[in-house]
């Protein structure tokens, strides 16, 4: 039995394809794909025209008409995505697109040279999604390909599950189990491998202020052979849908279908995302005007990261970047100091002093760890009590898809070890330097007597 990173091998590039029953994708399902992702993804700014390339190629290609036809359709789609380059260079959106482009015009044949055509004025409606048959239990649990663990060879170790976790102002901890403090202000992505990517967009909590927090969130589960089509999940403040952005529940249309699917467990609170077919669990939940991520993956899906991907952007595999990193330790000495000076009155205009802060976390979190000093943090440089829920339930899902016990509370001083990578490394070679110092020392004494 093949492991999802070796059938990744052999599959093609499927994160732009929808197959149809004959193995083709149609005009129809591809502009679906196309309209729902380049429409809702977080990234695309007010600068950034590629909506309107999208919406364009979305009406043109509305109707199933002759291959040329979409073939002029996808070359007017390129004209405008390539006069948008400018302002769109660095956007996920505008990147994915280029490659949908490049995939489209293998499959349909089609040469770059040739007419385009202009839009026509109609916005159709998307099918709704093709419920599967109740009573076939082939369709509803599928091969078993498409269960992660079930697909694994025999006599196998089992896989190593891992957990990254966002939420609040917004605070990070890494597949590695780093825990960091981060700026991040507009949209970053959190995941990107060969089987799902995740954004997030991270908005001002208080006009002026340097706390941020997450009120976009969009999951793209790609294509995976005979199990899932490709489906994309999208969130945001006050909209935390119970399916998926084309209406559907499950991975559509297929004998797995069932193996990715969306659950809402609180109303307009609390969705979980389980996609059984590649061992992933994700939850999403709204707390106060802001949103929490959490996963819990194998560490080989999390490693499966496509080639020639810059990984050091994606936060839950290499955490932020260093420049948009909060000191923990700083906050911390300035909070105090301002509690004991003229200070005072200005933090508490904001509802909380430091001592304040840290009483009403205690009440939720008893064990001062960094979700208690996040939550600390949080109330201090927003003055928003929701963001102690935050942190609450951000602990609570670490209990519920952490596979190490032992590992749920991180501590001050865990952290400052691991988000000091560069610090031990220096500490290694000042005391590589001073033996090899002492050694010369004692030869130079040695030869002289």
């Amino acid at each position: 039995m093949q492991s999802p990173r070796e059938r990744s091998e052999v599959r093609p590039r499927a994160g732009w394809m929808v197959m149809g029953k004959r193995g083709r994708p149609s005009a129809l399902d591809v502009c679906r794909v196309l309209a729902v992702f380049l429409s809702l993804f977080p990234s695309v700014s007010l600068q950034c025209k590629i909506l309107k390339c999208n919406s364009e190629f979305w009406a043109s290609t509305s109707n199933s008409g002759p291959e040329e036809e979409f073939c002029t359709a996808l070359r007017a789609y390129n004209s405008c995505v390539r006069r948008t380059a400018r302002t769109c260079r660095g956007d996920l959106a505008y990147h994915s697109a280029q490659h949908g482009i490049e995939d489209l015009m293998s499959q349909h044949n089609c040469s770059r040279e040739g007419p385009t055509s202009q839009p026509r004025s109609r916005t159709p409606v998307p099918p709704p999604a093709l419920p599967l048959p109740p009573d076939s239990q082939e369709r509803s649990d599928g091969p078993e390909v498409c269960h992660y663990e079930r697909s694994l060879p025999r006599n196998t170790a089992p896989p190593n599950y891992t957990h990254c976790g966002f939420f609040g102002d917004p605070h990070l901890r890494t597949f590695g189990d780093d825990f960091q403090t981060c700026k991040v202000e507009g949209a970053w992505p959190l995941i990107h491998n060969k089987y799902l990517s995740v954004q997030v967009t991270n908005t001002p909590v208080v006009p002026g202020s340097m706390a941020t927090a997450t009120s976009k969130l969009t999951i793209i589960f790609k294509n995976f052979q005979e199990c899932v089509d490709q489906k994309m999940y999208h969130a945001e403040t006050d909209e935390l849908p119970a399916a998926f952005a084309d209406g559907s529940k499950n991975g559509g249309d297929r004998h797995g279908a069932n193996t990715l699917r969306v659950v809402e467990k609180v109303a307009g609170q609390h969705v979980e995302i389980q996609a059984r077919y590649i061992g992933t669990t994700i939850v999403v939940r709204q707390v106060g005007r802001y949103l929490t991520f959490a996963v819990r993956m194998p560490e080989e899906v999390v490693n499966s990261v496509e080639e020639g991907d810059d990984q050091d952007l994606y936060l839950c595999l290499h955490g932020c970047p260093a420049n948009q990193r909060i000191d923990f330790r700083n906050f911390k000495a300035r909070s105090v100091e301002a509690h004991s000076t003229s200070r005072t009155r200005s933090t508490a205009a904001q509802g909380f002093t430091y001592q304040s802060a840290k009483a009403k976390c205690k009440e939720r979190l008893p064990v001062e760890d960094l979700y208690f000093q996040s939550c600390v943090f949080d109330l201090l440089s927003s003055g928003d009590i929701n963001f102690t829920m935050a942190a609450y339930y951000a602990f609570e899902d670490v209990k519920m898809l952490h596979s190490n016990s032992k590992r749920y509370h991180i501590f001050e001083k865990d952290a400052f070890m691991n988000n000091a990578p560069q610090r031990g490394k220096d500490f290694l070679s000042l005391l590589l330097l001073n033996v090899l110092a002492v050694i010369l020392w004692i030869e130079c004494c040695t030869a002289h007597l």
